[in-house]
């Protein structure tokens, strides 16, 4: 980082005075630890040898657990055998678990039972809706693949990926699979997080309601489109560079704010480069930039129930948080949700007063990473703390807990994904933030009743989509 450009970079941040001093003191310190770290960061010949044998080719153990974790058998690329599924046109996932039944459902009356497999956040839930709130849990299954050069890149990236001396980024990676897939800290999980193997492009109309405490609901719609080039099978194996993607984000509801166009570009190396992001006012016809785009601030169209940074659960650079891994648990997750994204589902029977009905959900056991991300002294944010709850096969991130500035739980959000067939990857799905004050909730990237699901991989999108100009010509 260096002293000058670090001054300058969080003079950005507005910090002064004695937390500016100490902000740059820990920005130094920060890149000393790196550097030392790099050393060890990557991974012994022999521990990589594991890739693909006892571990998953991205670094999921295969085993499964006398408690119910299932085996990973990988059995599956792409569409399973007996499944009609079209792929690059929208249609919603067909399930191939649609005949199984919960094994069983945790309510509030036996949660002592499985309390040591959920999270702080599934606990809160059960203690505010008591009545209403369950998990059920299904069998489980880790059925699902990926491509072999996916495997390739991650054997590579555990050979030789480190963390960047100041802790913004990855050094001597590879596109096309997670940097880490054996981490060793807490850092290298949020970069799994950020930079895991999922669709190179993607559009979908998708809706977000934000659900009143009373069940009263606000609507919005955007069509989103996005790009992230380096999950191209044709960029697999390639340096870990550039943009990690771009998005243009068109809002149709709700009306009052019908036709603002945003466009973002995001880099694979938050140090060298910075979030970009555009806006097109159809009032004044004019494209601005936007000063700065991430962190906290409000999600439009979720009455400031999200902040940007909670898409995916976590997003943007790691810089405000200290993060620390508190190891593998295995936890009842979200899995194969693929009954909760069938077209079948009508909006007025999934979201009640609350939470969404849990008639919908999948819940399996699985082991998880649990990451701990704490925010630095000096730096603001709404959420003073946030444990995200990470896949051991993907990297991505399924849950999150979310605490203010006082060390009190505030939300709970959920992450549905689904392998998608036509990626040949894990696709997140619909989202659900619970406000455990408020009690509202706001249901994020839902397209149960659109006629198309997102999709993914069509091959129809260029960067010069992703611009100021592209913008504007959007709006008009």
């Amino acid at each position: 980082f260096g002293v000058a450009p670090a001054t300058v970079w969080l003079a950005k941040l507005g910090l002064t005075g004695a937390a500016f001093v100490g902000a740059v003191l820990a920005v130094l310190a920060a890149g000393v630890l790196a550097t030392t770290g790099a050393a060890w960061a990557k991974v012994s010949p022999e521990e990589a040898d594991k890739l693909g044998k006892t571990l998953t080719c991205t670094g999921g153990e295969k085993a499964g657990s006398a408690s119910g974790v299932p085996e990973f058998t990988g059995k599956w690329l792409g569409t399973p055998p007996g499944i009609d599924y079209k792929p690059h046109t929208g249609q919603h996932p067909p399930d191939p678990y649609k005949n199984e039944k919960p094994l069983f459902t945790i309510t509030a009356e036996n949660l002592a039972q499985y309390a040591e497999r959920l999270t702080e956040g599934q606990k809160a839930m059960f203690a505010k809706y008591p009545k209403t709130y369950r998990i059920p849990v299904y069998p489980g299954h880790r059925d699902f693949r990926f491509p072999d050069f996916v495997c390739d890149a991650a054997k590579k990236n555990a050979l030789n990926a480190t963390l960047s001396a100041d802790n913004l980024g990855v050094d001597h990676a590879v596109k096309g699979a997670i940097p880490f897939p054996i981490p060793k800290n807490g850092l290298e999980l949020a970069f799994n997080n950020l930079l895991p193997f999922r669709s190179f492009n993607e559009s979908t109309i998708r809706d977000n309601a934000n659900v009143l405490s009373d069940g009263n609901i606000a609507w919005g719609r955007t069509h989103n489109r996005s790009m992230a080039l380096l999950n191209s099978p044709e960029e697999a194996g390639k340096p870990l560079e550039g943009k990690m993607a771009q998005g243009m984000n068109i809002t149709i509801l709700p009306e009052r704010e019908k036709g603002i166009v945003g466009v973002n570009q995001e880099p694979v190396h938050f140090g060298k480069d910075k979030r970009l992001a555009w806006s097109y006012d159809p009032g004044t016809r004019r494209v601005r930039q936007v000063p700065e785009y991430g962190f906290d601030q409000p999600m439009a169209g979720t009455g400031g129930k999200m902040t940007i940074d909670q898409d995916r659960l976590f997003n943007g650079a790691p810089l405000r948080y200290d993060w620390k891994s508190l190891g593998k648990k295995e936890i009842y997750v979200p899995a194969n949700t693929y009954r909760l994204h069938g077209n079948d589902v009508k909006y007025a029977d999934l979201l009640k007063p609350g939470h969404a009905n849990p008639d919908f959900m999948r819940y399996e056991l699985r082991r998880v990473w649990v990451l701990e991300a704490t925010l630095k002294e000096g730096f603001r944010h709404v959420f003073g703390k946030r444990v995200l709850f990470l896949d051991e096969d993907t990297g991505q991130a399924l849950m999150s807990d979310y605490y203010d500035a006082r060390g009190q739980l505030w939300q709970h959000g959920v992450m549905n994904h689904y392998y998608a067939y036509d990626a040949n990857t894990f696709h997140a799905g619909t989202s659900f933030f619970y406000d455990l004050n408020s009690g509202g909730y706001v249901a994020y990237n839902m397209t149960q009743e659109r006629p198309q699901a997102s999709v993914l991989n069509k091959g129809d999108q260029t960067p010069a989509m992703f611009t100021p100009e592209a913008a504007r010509n959007a709006g008009n």
